[in-house]
């Protein structure tokens, strides 16, 4: 590094007019090669002192040059900002000491005015003494700034399709809050047993057939009754989306049909139907239910993957053809599994399934003849496998959500048939 110190004097008697200029900071351009991969060399040229010579009168500029060389060694060539800043105060504190002895040595009678600023140097990016920027911040920020960026065609897209779409749309909510307030209710009806309401249930039966007569006679030209029956629906074209609103809505109508057929049942008496039968038939009900809804689809998935374009010709037909028995295959081992739960719960129909054994008069009057659940006398008490008793129909009820006894948790049985209690499954069968 240069240091070039400019130092005019004149006469002593003259004014001194001083200016101060700031640092200079400039690469040395002919060691800029020389020291690019070890080191930094810097020119400063501060102009100190300029004094305005008199009339007449000779100056005689001196001017001293200092050499600083700043080169780092093969252990500081990746050195961070604050070394190199570190140095640049050590040698600049050394300059204005030299300067100062300079001066003093060229006269004692001389007023010095020194004018001296601190070199100004780059600080490095903090990403780098930090270490390497993490690159998954930087892909969410950037994800952040397309979606802050999209979300108004976004907004716009989406009021397009609801517009498009609004009366498909709307049944489709109005279907989903119908099953689940129906559901719910029907639920309530069978934990309520012999205290259930028979006006209540016939309210839910009306409400469902209703409904369900409303929606077919709406979108009577598309005939979509004919997929309860397996069979094609007229709606043309016979898109995607088309197939996939008439599955939905075929879905909803069959799961409106069985939930009918278990009010059905609720309106039955009590003394053709007690508590465990009625649990049993509509167990038997929601599996034969989840069968029909699982069939439903067949027929337009299938049609939907075998139509083809008459632009693609032989190969779109042949490929068509491919999918549509892919699909049947995967739809046959779903419905072997369907099957095979059906035959469970027909086996536990025909045979009936009593948990425990009859416990005796002396077991209830050792239990306190008081059912642990109902907490009233014992109406037809079981003993389970763990020796504690509960009425026929409250354990019963009980193992409708649990395996384990309600005292002791110990496994009682290996199952649990929760659609015992009225509940229609919720998943919507698409495909």
């Amino acid at each position: 590094m240069k240091l070039r110190v400019q130092n005019d004097r004149s006469d002593p008697r003259r004014a001194l007019k001083v200016r101060e200029s700031p640092t200079v900071m400039q690469p040395n351009s002919s060691e800029r090669g020389a020291h690019a991969g070890n080191g930094l060399s810097l020119t400063l040229q501060p102009e100190l002192l300029t004094r305005t010579p008199a009339t007449g009168g000779t100056a005689h500029p001196e001017s001293s040059e200092v050499r600083v060389p700043m080169t780092g060694g093969p252990g500081e060539s990746g050195g961070g900002a604050s070394s190199r800043r570190s140095r640049a105060n050590s040698h600049s504190h050394s300059h204005s000491h030299s300067h100062g002895h300079h001066s003093h040595s060229h006269g004692h009678n001389q007023p010095q005015h020194h004018s001296h600023t601190e070199p100004e140097v780059d600080t490095a990016d903090p990403d780098l003494d930090s270490g390497e920027p993490s690159t998954s911040f930087s892909e969410l920020r950037y994800l952040f700034r397309w979606l802050q960026k999209s979300l108004p065609f976004l907004v716009i897209l989406c009021a397009k399709l609801v517009i498009q779409h609004a009366l498909g749309l709307a049944v489709g909510v109005g279907l989903f809050t119908t099953f689940l307030y129906v559901n719910k209710d029907i639920q309530t009806q069978v934990f309520l047993q012999d205290r259930h309401s028979k006006l209540q249930c016939l309210w839910l039966l009306l409400f469902l057939s209703s409904s369900a007569l409303l929606l077919y006679y709406t979108f009577l030209t598309e005939t979509l009754y004919h997929c309860l029956i397996f069979l094609s629906p007229t709606i043309e074209p016979l898109g995607f989306w088309e197939v996939l609103w008439a599955v939905g809505i075929t879905n909803f109508i069959i799961k409106f049909l069985f939930m009918g057929i278990k009010c059905l049942i609720l309106l039955l008496p009590s003394s053709l139907v007690t508590y465990r039968t009625q649990g049993r038939w509509l167990m038997l009900t929601e599996e034969l239910g989840q069968v029909q809804q699982a069939m439903a689809p067949v027929p337009l998935w299938f049609r939907y993957l075998v139509t083809y374009q008459e632009v693609d010709g032989t190969p779109g037909l042949t490929l068509g053809v491919l999918l549509a028995l892919v699909y049947l295959i995967l739809k046959l081992l779903g419905l072997y599994g369907q099957w095979t739960s059906l035959l469970k719960t027909v086996r536990i129909f025909l045979k009936g399934e009593h948990t425990g054994t009859a416990a005796t008069r002396s077991q209830c009057s050792e239990a306190g003849d008081v059912c642990p659940i109902c907490q009233g006398e014992y109406r037809e008490p079981r003993a389970l496998l763990c020796q504690h008793i509960f009425c026929d129909e409250c354990i019963a009820l009980w193992f409708n959500r649990e395996k384990s006894c309600p005292l002791c948790r110990t496994v009682i049985t290996e199952k649990v048939y929760k659609w015992r209690d009225g509940a229609t499954s919720p998943h919507l069968q698409i495909y």
